[in-house]
This record gives structure tokens, C-alpha cells and sequence, in this order.
């Protein structure tokens, strides 16, 4: 389990998403958060346990007030914000909410220079701490608010400044599955690189970017792993902060460079990161790879248990399930996946497939259709809605999404690993097998895992799937 699991010794708070007035970016309220949480969960001695990221935006995002979000999160404190524009400069008003009564217990107020919004979060933190402290770590009076006050100003140059704006704005834009805002991320971060090469958080971005973008088959593996190495260029040795890459390089030399011992290297070193939702992805699908189903299933529930409502961990708990041949639990989380989250793609991705081999055809083909509708531009949704319809029976039309796959692979780069499975409940063997065969070559990330999908079961005992699995055998043997 990772080692940043909240002690109950300590009152849990929750930072909201700041929301943002009239001139000032989206991304600068989500981002100033998100670097408040930073700064507090570093802070020694530790005052507060912070409520997870992805579970805390999730419920921000259904329009939850702040008391009812802390209640959910079993949180004692909530942190709010509003980020506003003035005349050259920006304001912030955070203000600190008990749980339990919905009391304000303090305001602080703080302006800062247009161009030196990034110390907002560290000047936050800053008197966040310093009020804990003065109440011993727990704030149980309700203090007066402070008139705003400047953030201290501080010397950066152009080129500081143009790349602390390209990573914040490209961390807000990849958050989602949506391919050119993605691919737009990633120009940015690469970009950010070159402005300031010694920003690390750029360089773990960058490289966890690419690592769900090979995942979605928006980057082919070569390119994806390209990108991670770039990401890691000029880092002599992995400090506190770099240590962040770890995840990454060691999913990219699992996969791509198949060099399992340096990989489960890199993994176990990152077991001691603290949580991230990220990270834990990363962990986890080596774990599938590896056939270590029952390792990824503990990992994914000690996760879900800091990070309930992480729409990832949720489905990605589902998939494990399956891959582990656990037919009920996998359609009773799955199901549950999509009841908390269906407004999150993989949810309906996830829940197309299994669904679908566990015979409930009629609501994977809505769940595959629902997702292709709003997701035109992820080629694994069509992936999962022509395996649905194929187990739905209606072959004519799953055939026409395979050939409508086929037509764009002509064209850049497609994820057809998954279509495997749809060839198997056509009858069609050997279109599944070479689907497989294609995947081996080009090192796609879901291959290994896919060899131990049920849904693949008919090819146990072709000479040829043997062939294929002998290469995860290989990569064991070398790791053991």
C-alpha cells in the first residue's frame, strides 16, 4: 500500500477546486488548488492529511457544496477559493469550513502580480500552516478574516514565467480524454521544456502524458516511449521531486524496451512515492501485464479506499476483476463504476466489454454507443462498440466498425489490440491472432494483459497463442 495513507491521528481536509472570476482562466483556479494541496502535504511536522485529488474535483464537479463534499470524504476541514482579476493583478479569498456545523472558521485574503500567480499556493499554504499551528493542528475558533495582502514578489525571467503558464495550462487540459486537448498538452509541455529545463514537474507531466496517450492510442508505443526518455534527458539523478518519473520509465521499459528487471526496479522504488492516481494507473498495469491480478486487485482497493471516488480506480478495479476471471464481482463493479461516474469515459468503456462477455449484449451496446456519440475521436470506443454489438449479435454492424478502424489506420496510428476479442466472438481466429500479432511487434501496452483475457479463451491451445504468451514467460524468467 502506498505509504501516504491518512493517519487518523490527524483531521483530514479537503481543497475544493477554486473557482475563478471575470478575465481569469479555468485552469488557474484548478491549478492553484492543486499547488496549495502540494505545499500542505509537504509540510513537516504534518498538520492535515489532504483528501485525495481526483475524488474531492469528482464531486466538486457534480456541484456538491463544500459540506457535503467533506461529509462524503469523512473530511473535518474544506478549503474554498476564489481566484479574481484586478487592474494588474490577482486576488484570492480562501476561506476554511468545518465539516461538521458548515462554520467559516477564518478568511484569508491575498493579491499577487499578474505574473506571479504561482506563489499564490505557496503563500496560501504558508498561512494555512501558521493558523493550524497556532490551534495545534486543529482550528476550532472562528477567526476574523485578514485584510489582503501581497504575495512577496518574486524574480523570475520571461522564459520562467512563459513555461510556469504552458505546464499549468497543460495540466489542466490533459486531465481528460479528449485527444486534440491532449495532443495540445503535450505540444505545451514540450515547449515548457525547452523554456526552462530544470521545471521537473514539466518533465513528469510530460512523461505521464505520454503514457496514457500510448494507453488510449492517441501516441503509437514508439513515440510514447520517445517521449518519456525526453522527458527524463538532463536528470543526472532522481531527487524527491524527479522521483515522480519513476512510474513512468518503469511502464515504458516494461512494455516497450521489455527489460523487466530494470522496470520492476523503477517500481518497487516508486512504491514510496506518496499517493497519486497516476502513479497508482502506471502501478497497476504493470501488475496486468505481469498476470499479477491478484497483486493489482489489492493495490486498486487500498487505493479506492483514500480515493473513493476516483472514476479511474473505480473502473480500472472492474477490469482487474475481469482479467482475474471474477465474472460476478467484475459486472458488480463495473456496474457500480458506471452508477458513480458516467460521465467518465473509461466507465463506459469498461463497461461495454465486460458487460458484453458477461451477456448482458443490450447495455454494453448502449454504454459503447453513449461513449462513441461524445467520444468521437477515441478509437477504442469504437473498439468497444463493435465488440458489443458482435456479442449483441448484429455482425454486419461490428464488421463495419472493423473496416471503419482498418480505413483510419491508414492514416495515423490505431490501437486495434482489442479488436482480438470481437474476431473471437465472430469466429474469426486468425484475424484475431494476427490483431495479436500486430500488437507483439508494435509493443502496445495492452497486449501482455491481454493474453489472460477470458474473452480470449478460445485461442488457449493454438500453437500460434503460444508463441505469443512465450514472450511474457521470457520477460519473467529475466525478472526472477
Amino acid at each position: 500500500m502506498d505509504r501516504s495513507l491518512p493517519s487518523r491521528s490527524l483531521p483530514i481536509l479537503a481543497v475544493l477546486p477554486f473557482s475563478t472570476g471575470y478575465e481569469v482562466p479555468e485552469y488557474l483556479g484548478l491549478a492553484v488548488a492543486e499547488q496549495t494541496m502540494e505545499q500542505l502535504r509537504r509540510a513537516r511536522p504534518a498538520l492535515v492529511s489532504i483528501a485525495a485529488r481526483d475524488s474531492v474535483f469528482t464531486l466538486a464537479r457534480r456541484g456538491l457544496d463544500a459540506p457535503q463534499i467533506g461529509a462524503m470524504l469523512d473530511a473535518e476541514l474544506v478549503l474554498v477559493g476564489q481566484l479574481l482579476a484586478t487592474p494588474g493583478r490577482q486576488r484570492l479569498r480562501a476561506e476554511m469550513i468545518r465539516v461538521e456545523d458548515g462554520a467559516s472558521l477564518w478568511v484569508e485574503d491575498l493579491i499577487a502580480e499578474r505574473e506571479q500567480f504561482a506563489g499564490l499556493a505557496d503563500d496560501l499554504a504558508t498561512r494555512i500552516t501558521s493558523r493550524l499551528r497556532a490551534e495545534q493542528g486543529i482550528p476550532i475558533e472562528i477567526a476574523a478574516g485578514t485584510e489582503a495582502e501581497p504575495v512577496a514578489k518574486r524574480e523570475n525571467s520571461p522564459a520562467q514565467h512563459e513555461a510556469r503558464d504552458l505546464y499549468l495550462r497543460a495540466h489542466y487540459e490533459w486531465q481528460g480524454m479528449e485527444r486534440h486537448r491532449m495532443q495540445d498538452a503535450l505540444g505545451r509541455l514540450l515547449r515548457a521544456v525547452e523554456l526552462n529545463p530544470a521545471l521537473t514537474a514539466v518533465r513528469v507531466d510530460l512523461a505521464q502524458l505520454a503514457v496514457l496517450q500510448c494507453i488510449y492510442g492517441y501516441l503509437s508505443p514508439r513515440i510514447a516511449a520517445a517521449t518519456v526518455r525526453r522527458a527524463a534527458e538532463g536528470i543526472l539523478e532522481l531527487n524527491e521531486q524527479a522521483e515522480g518519473l519513476l512510474p513512468s520509465l518503469g511502464w515504458m521499459e516494461f512494455h516497450f524496451d521489455r527489460d523487466a528487471p530494470s522496470a520492476l526496479r523503477m517500481m518497487a522504488r516508486s512504491a514510496e512515492l506518496p499517493y497519486d492516481a497516476t502513479n497508482t494507473r502506471a502501478r497497476s498495469w504493470i501488475l496486468f501485464s505481469r498476470h499479477r491480478f491478484g497483486e493489482a486487485i489489492e493495490l486498486l482497493r487500498a487505493a479506492i479506499q483514500l480515493d473513493p471516488y476516483s472514476p479511474w480506480l473505480q473502473a480500472g478495479l472492474a477490469w482487474a476483476l475481469h482479467l482475474a476471471g471474477e465474472r460476478d464481482a467484475s459486472v458488480a463493479q463495473i456496474r457500480k463504476a458506471v452508477d458513480l461516474s458516467s460521465e467518465y469515459d473509461n466507465s463506459l468503456f469498461f463497461g461495454a466489454m465486460i458487460l458484453g462477455f458477461n451477456g448482458e449484449a443490450t447495455r454494453a451496446i448502449e454504454l459503447a454507443e453513449t461513449l462513441a456519440a461524445r467520444s468521437s475521436h477515441y478509437d477504442l470506443a469504437i473498439s468497444a462498440q463493435a465488440y458489443a454489438l458482435a456479442c449483441g449479435g448484429r455482425t454486419e454492424a461490428a464488421h463495419e466498425l472493423l473496416e471503419r478502424l482498418q480505413w483510419l489506420s491508414r492514416e495515423r496510428f490505431v490501437l486495434n489490440t482489442l479488436n482480438a476479442a470481437t474476431h473471437v466472438v465472430l469466429g474469426e481466429a486468425d484475424a484475431a491472432l494476427e490483431e495479436l500479432r500486430a500488437a507483439n511487434e508494435t509493443r502496445c501496452p495492452w497486449f501482455l494483459q491481454m493474453l489472460a483475457d477470458p474473452r480470449l479463451m478460445p485461442l488457449k491451445g493454438r500453437p500460434e497463442f503460444g508463441m505469443l504468451e512465450s514472450s511474457l514467460a521470457a520477460m519473467e524468467a529475466a525478472a526472477s
